[in-house]
């Protein structure tokens, strides 16, 4: 560079430091979860009507859409994995509990009526050999 004097043309603007433009920066909201873990518990499980696999299903979907950017898609496809792990974890849960509850009070049922057999001690078990001819 050489060593010359420059100056500033006498038609240019100074810049005036008291007004400066302000840019308000928001964080990138977080991107929706995928429920992934959830997921492929329920589908690890076999389910009913497989609503654990389904849910992997959209679960897969929501990380596709988050890698591309579509965080409308993502947050669409996080809530219809949500739903359906939700509905698969309740039915793993419900549907043994009401097995258990029926053969509960079905034992305590048969237990209760007159002239019934018991089933668990010796006299029950000599009782059911009499009753078919053993």
């Amino acid at each position: 560079m050489d060593n010359a004097t420059y100056t500033c043309p006498t038609n240019s603007i100074p810049l005036n430091p008291s007004s400066s433009t302000v840019i308000n920066v928001r964080p990138a909201p977080p991107p929706p979860k995928d429920h992934l873990l959830w997921s492929l518990c329920n589908t690890l499980y076999m389910n009913f009507c497989c609503l654990g696999f389904m849910a992997l299903i959209y679960s897969v979907k929501t990380r596709d859409q988050n890698v591309l950017g579509n965080i409308k898609a993502a947050h669409l496809y996080s809530h219809k994995a949500k739903w359906y792990n939700i509905l698969a974890s309740g039915w793993n849960v419900i549907i043994p509990l009401l097995i258990i509850v029926l053969i509960v009070t079905g034992i305590v049922h048969l237990s209760n009526i007159e002239g019934s057999y018991d089933l668990f001690g010796e006299e029950g078990y000599d009782n059911f050999g009499k009753l078919f001819g053993k």
